[in-house]
């Protein structure tokens, strides 16, 4: 499964003009690794706060978090994904 996932994620981003070098993939391709890490963790605390009864502070405002804009989007604009 990550396999294919990552297979994806590789052609896009060798078809990117940034891209120019391996240096430049492998950049790339950490810093979406990152922002998916700290999206999971993110969503891990906001639970855990929940559960607890508190609020929790995202680090990163909404348009910004990887639901937002790494999400598909149906042909309206709308996220197709149905959690969160």
């Amino acid at each position: 499964m990550f396999e294919h996932i990552f297979k994806r994620i590789d052609d896009v981003l060798r078809k990117e003009a940034g891209c120019t070098t391996e240096l430049d993939y492998t950049e790339q391709s950490s810093w979406l690794l990152f922002l998916k890490y700290l999206d999971d963790l993110e969503e891990e605390r906001a639970v855990e706060a929940q559960l607890d009864g508190r609020r929790y502070a995202y680090i990163l405002d909404k348009p910004y978090r990887w639901e937002r804009w790494a999400a598909p989007k149906g042909t309206q604009g709308a996220t197709t994904r149905t959690s969160r």
